[in-house]
């Protein structure tokens, strides 16, 4: 009789600590969902933070690859263009590229009175900016650029 009784503690234990063993408590999970969100939070922001700077090297060398046609063409031309479509049209640019800030063709032109050789007949587009005045992770305004 001892024997039954002592097998039906022990069958009892293992019954109740197996059931314990086999999920998780509500705060485990709470604290393994919290993490999972503190590493998205933070891999998120670091996704941002890339594109930004993606989209601010994109600007830097469309604006360059823009200021080197305008320099040709008017080299080349002997006259400064008067459009960035001028640039399309004599085969410096495929095309006028988008702003990888705005996502728009909103690019403000300076036109100005310098000649670059002295054989230029006529003055025009002599640079070109961003068209926005919003702050770059550098703490410049891109129309600045």
């Amino acid at each position: 009789m001892l024997n039954q009784n002592t097998n039906r503690v022990a069958m009892s234990r293992r019954g109740n600590g197996a059931s314990r063993e086999r999920g998780f408590t509500l705060i485990e999970l709470m604290i393994v969902i919290t993490i999972i969100l503190i590493l998205i939070g933070i891999a998120s922001g670091m996704y941002m933070k890339s594109v930004q700077h993606a989209r601010e090297a994109a600007l830097h060398s469309d604006l360059r690859t823009m200021r080197d046609a305008i320099d040709n063409y008017t080299m080349d031309k002997q006259q400064a263009p008067q459009s960035l479509e001028d640039l399309v049209e004599g085969h410096y640019l495929r095309e006028v590229p988008t702003d990888p800030i705005t996502r728009q063709k909103d690019w403000v032109l300076h036109f100005g009175d310098t000649v670059i050789s002295t054989d230029q007949t006529t003055v025009g587009l002599d640079d070109v900016h961003a068209g926005t005045d919003q702050m770059s992770s550098e703490g410049t305004a891109y129309s600045s650029w």
